[in-house]
């Protein structure tokens, strides 16, 4: 094994378990700071692939923007910061079976579809030209149902940390100007 390989699976380690530290954590901003980790894990990963522009758009953009909007999305909602009972659903052994059973399969699936191509750590990998090439040739569609996808997000979390939007706001303003009109008659 080469330093690059030895580096790369330390990553891949780190990245791992800070992955299961964000589900398995009680506190939802002690979550979203792993999630900071592991990002961070895969951004050093591209790095170790000489994959540059894909470790700063991971860097940029995910460790950047995404956590940012999980953060808002925290704060703007009033969601619970510190442990909250309410959130326990008493699920937990189900859904850690159904997760087991599903990392299997993919990881299954991955082996046996890729068990036989082994690419060493070679540079210019990752150069600009040929990702752009890549995305906007092969992988075009994908790529826009992603961009769909975080806008659908980002309203989304627009939507949620408006109070005046929905059917309490609506019923609010009625009365209100009900009373409104009432003392003006007075």
């Amino acid at each position: 094994m080469t330093g690059a390989e030895v580096v790369f699976t330390l990553l891949g380690a780190v990245a791992v378990g800070s992955a299961i530290l964000v589900v398995t954590t009680r506190r939802l901003v002690h979550a979203a700071l792993w999630l900071v980790v592991s990002f961070g894990a895969l951004a050093g990963g591209y790095l170790v692939l000489t994959a540059e522009f894909v470790a700063w758009v991971q860097v940029l953009i995910y460790v950047g923007a995404v956590i940012v909007l999980l953060l808002f999305g925290i704060m703007l909602t009033r969601a619970p910061v510190g442990e909250s009972a309410d959130l326990d659903s008493g699920n937990r052994w189900a859904a850690l079976a159904v997760a087991l059973a599903t990392a299997t399969l993919l990881v299954t699936v991955l082996v046996m579809g890729f068990w036989d191509a082994y690419t060493p750590l070679a540079p210019g990998g990752g150069s600009a030209e040929s990702l752009g090439s890549g995305i906007f040739r092969t992988w075009v569609l994908p790529f826009e149902v992603l961009s769909v996808l975080l806008l659908a997000a980002l309203v989304g979390a627009i939507v949620l940390s408006r109070s005046d939007i929905g059917p309490d706001a609506d019923s609010g303003s009625e009365e209100d100007a009900g009373e409104n009109a009432e003392e003006g008659e007075r």
